[in-house]
């Protein structure tokens, strides 16, 4: 970057480009089945665990790992809005 000005201007294209896909993203797990949506919150979490794991152990910014968490949280609670509860237990027939 030559200046300032040309980092601020990628910086703000970058988070317009993360936003986009972020919508896009959410928009569809919203339009998945119930039963589609509840294997993809288990995945997610798996992987969500996983990629902390490897962030704990990288030379990077606690904050970066603090907007991660942020946005798992956000992510999960996204996925797993609307899911029917699970069903009542089966009752014995007496």
């Amino acid at each position: 970057m030559k200046n300032l000005q040309e980092a601020t201007e990628k910086i703000c294209e970058l988070k317009g480009s993360l936003l986009v896909l972020d919508t896009l993203l959410m928009s569809l797990v919203q339009v998945l089945p119930p039963e589609t949506r509840a294997a993809l919150r288990q995945r997610f979490e798996a992987h969500a665990e996983i990629a902390r794991t490897v962030l704990l152990h990288a030379p990077i910014s606690e904050h970066t790992i603090g907007t991660f968490d942020h946005e798992a949280s956000r992510t999960l609670a996204i996925v797993g809005h609307a899911l029917p509860p699970p069903p009542p237990p089966a009752e014995r027939v007496v």
